[in-house]
C-alpha cells in the first residue's frame, strides 16, 4: 500500500475523532443528544488507566481465547460440511434440510440452549461463537465448491488420480477464494456473538466488562470496551484476509494503481503460432510459418485472452 493511501486512511480516522470531540465538548443536542457522551480525551484517559491494570488484560485474553477456539472449530467444521454437501448427494439430502432450518436462528438466541447443554459458561460461549461463524463458512464453501468447473476433476481422473487427490489438489485449492470470503465474514459475526454472550452469561471478557461499566453508569469505560472490541475485530479480520491472500497467491493480482482493464481491452486477435497478433492477414500468411494449415491455406482466426 502506498504512503498516500496510508495518509488518507489516517486522515479519515482523525477527522472522525475531531467530529466526535467537537460534538461532545460542545454538548450538541440537535435531535441526537451528545451532551452525555464522553469526549475523546475522557475515553483516552480511561483507556490509559485501564491498560495499566491486570483485569483489563485478563478480559482481553479471555475474549481472544474464546474467539480463537470457536472460530477455529467453525472453520474446520464449516469447510468439511460445506464440501460434503456440495460433493455428495447423500450428505446434501441428510444434512441440508436440518442446516437450512437452523441457519436463520440467531446464534445469540442459543444462550439458553448453551446453558442447559454445557456444564460451564466458558464452554457455552465457545459453542455460541462457533455456531455464529459456522454458517457463513458453510454457505461460502458450499457455493465455492459447487461452482468449480468439472474439467479439472476430469483431468486428474485421466491421469490416474483418486478421490483424495481430487479433493486436495483440485477442490480445496480451487474453492479457497470463496472459503476465505466466508471466513472473513465469519470472524466478524463471531465477535458480535462472543461479546453478546459475555454480556449475558460471561465471567471476565471484554463484553462482560463493558456491560458491567454500563450498569454502574461508567460511560467512558463503556466506550473503552467498544474501542477495544473494534480494534480486536479489525486485527483478527486483517489476519484472516492476509492469510487468504498468502494462500491464494496463484490468483491473478489486481493492479491497485488503476481500474481493472475491461474484457474488450484485454482481448486481442491471435491468428496462429509464429505470427504477430497485430499483423495483417496477408502479411502473416506470407511469413512462411510452418505447421499444419487449414483447408483454406491459412491458420484459422482464434480469440485469446491476453493480460497486459
Amino acid at each position: 500500500m502506498t504512503g498516500g493511501r496510508w495518509l488518507l486512511r489516517a486522515a479519515s480516522l482523525g477527522a472522525a475523532l475531531l467530529v466526535w470531540q467537537g460534538l461532545t465538548s460542545l454538548d450538541v443536542n440537535l435531535w441526537l443528544r451528545f451532551e452525555q457522551f464522553p469526549t475523546v480525551g475522557e475515553v483516552a484517559g480511561a483507556f490509559a488507566e485501564r491498560a495499566g491494570t491486570g483485569p483489563f488484560w485478563q478480559d482481553l485474553a479471555s475474549s481472544l481465547r474464546r474467539i480463537v477456539t470457536g472460530f477455529a472449530l467453525a472453520a474446520v467444521l464449516g469447510v468439511a460440511v460445506g464440501t460434503a454437501i456440495a460433493r455428495s448427494r447423500i450428505a446434501s439430502d441428510v444434512l441440508g434440510p436440518l442446516l437450512e432450518v437452523l441457519r436463520p436462528v440467531p446464534a445469540i438466541a442459543l444462550v439458553p440452549v448453551a446453558i442447559l447443554l454445557f456444564p460451564s459458561n466458558e464452554q457455552g460461549i465457545v459453542f455460541i461463537t462457533c455456531t455464529a461463524a459456522f454458517f457463513p463458512v458453510l454457505v461460502s464453501t458450499r457455493h465455492a465448491v459447487g461452482a468449480l468447473t468439472p474439467v479439472w476433476e476430469e483431468a486428474v481422473l485421466t491421469m490416474g488420480g483418486g478421490r483424495a487427490r481430487i479433493l486436495f489438489s483440485v477442490v480445496l485449492p480451487g474453492a479457497l477464494p470463496g472459503i476465505f470470503g466466508g471466513l472473513s465474514v465469519g470472524i466478524g459475526v463471531a465477535w458480535i456473538c462472543v461479546i453478546s454472550a459475555e454480556m449475558i452469561s460471561g465471567e471476565y471478557g471484554v463484553g462482560y466488562r463493558t456491560w458491567q461499566d454500563y450498569t454502574v453508569i461508567d460511560y467512558p469505560g463503556v466506550f473503552v470496551g467498544m474501542v477495544t472490541i473494534g480494534a480486536l475485530g479489525w486485527l483478527t479480520s486483517t489476519a484472516v484476509e492476509r492469510a487468504g491472500r498468502r494462500l491464494t497467491r496463484w490468483l491473478p493480482a489486481r493492479d491497485s494503481s488503476g481500474p481493472v482493464p475491461s474484457s474488450a481491452a484485454r482481448t486481442r486477435t491471435w491468428r496462429g503460432p509464429g505470427r504477430s497478433p497485430r499483423a495483417p492477414h496477408g502479411a502473416a500468411a506470407g511469413a512462411g510459418a510452418t505447421g499444419p494449415r487449414s483447408g483454406s491455406g491459412s491458420f484459422p482466426e482464434q480469440t485469446r485472452e491476453v493480460t497486459p
